[in-house]
């Protein structure tokens, strides 16, 4: 059964740093795509960035480009979530998520096509 755990969120002053895992168990997830997404209050959940696990290659949306990075560590089995500069509509749970598929479209940007979620981490940004 597969297991996503997100952690290191927290509060942080606007600009400053913040680095997310998702620790994920269960099975090899070399095949896997591995997404961010994040919900802030009263929005829609959106699309964050997203790493191919093989190949370890990444796709981000326009509004976290040269800020947020995405990286894995292979033999740990955790994704990471790197942001820096950091704004006050950053602030959101934040969560990782899972597609079983190895030729997946990084780009797409779906929830719907992610199978295993994790239940997120709260990131709270102060002006």
């Amino acid at each position: 059964q597969v297991q996503l755990v997100e952690s290191g969120g927290g509060l942080v002053q606007a600009g400053g740093s913040l680095r997310l895992s998702c620790a994920a168990s269960g099975r090899t997830f070399s095949g896997y795509v591995m997404g961010w997404f994040r919900q802030a209050p009263g929005k829609e959940r959106e699309f964050v960035g997203a790493i191919r696990w093989i190949s370890g290659s990444t796709y981000y949306a326009d509004f976290v480009k040269g800020r947020f990075t995405i990286s894995r560590d292979y033999a740990a089995n955790t994704v990471y979530l790197q942001m820096n500069s950091l704004k006050p509509e950053d602030a959101a749970v934040y969560y990782c998520a899972a597609r079983s598929n190895v030729y997946y479209n990084i780009a797409r940007g779906s929830e719907d096509d992610y199978n295993y979620w994790g239940r997120g981490t709260q990131v709270t940004v102060s002006s």
